[in-house]
């Protein structure tokens, strides 16, 4: 059972996958080698993995759609359809007026249009609602930090990769693997870091800290979504939110370790101000949830 110095590693982990290992005992009160023994004891359990998280604009898909939809007959053989799709993801069998959803990522407009157009056509599927994230404020499994103008060439690929599978490799590890000093692969990875080109962050697994119950939400606001999605970016149980346009104003994602921590969090969102109109769905089986550099990383060139 995780306690409360663990969970606060995890968090540590979430904000800066690379931490030092003093950084983080200064931060729990705890000796550099206990912490390091507590760190290896997490990623060996399962518990969290550190990763790279790849920017979604690094690679053009910046646009995230959010669709529902309407399913005639059963809803496994439609979610076997949605799971093959590279642009889908996230894909779940829900319990509300919309049997399953899905999150896609795509470059630009033009190609949600198409992506949509071919997700209508999938058998069973009678219809399909979209909402077309504008800001994605908080996402537990990718970046979302502002991306930098910067250059890229070959050996900060080659890094990237690196980062992308295992997050806190030693920069002594990183410059061997693709051929620079370590001052140089130190320089190259710092630079891939403040650009936000790539995050290093703690993926934690759900069931390790007993988040095992989710739910969806959509939201209609009164007045700026943009102002309503700020506020809330910071409170606890949200483990995805955006705002945007079409069926709703705001969605977002609560996770918790019991339907009671999970109506409180929705207590807690119907009482902020903005809030008006509020609609959740239960996901009962998710089907697919990509996370980290999983789908990015056979892109990355080198």
């Amino acid at each position: 059972m995780l306690d409360a110095v663990d969970a606060a590693l995890m968090r540590a982990l979430q904000g800066d996958g690379r931490a030092t290992f003093q950084a983080l005992a200064d931060g729990v009160g705890l000796s550099r080698t206990a912490v390091r023994a507590r760190v290896r004891q997490l990623v060996q359990s399962g518990a969290i993995r550190i990763v790279g998280v790849l920017h979604a604009g690094v690679v053009g898909m910046e646009v995230l759609g959010h669709v529902s939809f309407r399913v005639s007959g059963p809803v496994g053989p439609m979610l076997d359809a949605l799971g093959e799709r590279e642009a889908v993801t996230f894909a779940a069998q829900a319990a509300g007026r919309f049997p399953a959803v899905a999150q896609v990522r795509v470059a630009d407009d033009a190609a949600l249009t198409k992506e949509l157009a071919d997700l209508r056509s999938l058998p069973g599927v009678d219809g399909a609602e979209v909402f077309r994230a504008n800001a994605v404020y908080k996402d537990a499994h990718s970046s979302v930090r502002e991306l930098r103008e910067i250059e890229l060439d070959a050996l900060d690929w080659r890094l990237v990769r690196r980062l992308l599978k295992d997050g806190r490799a030693s920069y002594a590890d990183l410059a061997r693997q693709v051929g620079l000093s370590q001052a140089a692969a130190r320089s190259r990875v710092v630079r891939l870091l403040n650009s936000g080109v790539v995050h290093v962050t703690a993926l934690v697994e759900p069931s390790a800290v007993g988040a095992n119950e989710q739910i969806g939400f959509g939201l209609r606001c009164r007045g700026d979504a943009d102002a309503l999605g700020t506020a809330m970016a910071n409170m606890g149980r949200i483990s995805f939110l955006a705002s945007g346009f079409g069926r709703y104003d705001v969605i977002g994602t609560l996770t918790a370790p019991d339907r009671c921590q999970l109506v409180e969090a929705l207590e807690r969102i119907r009482a902020t101000a903005g809030v008006g109109h509020v609609e959740t769905w239960d996901h009962l089986q998710v089907r697919k949830e990509r996370r980290g550099g999983e789908r990015t990383l056979g892109w990355v060139p080198g």
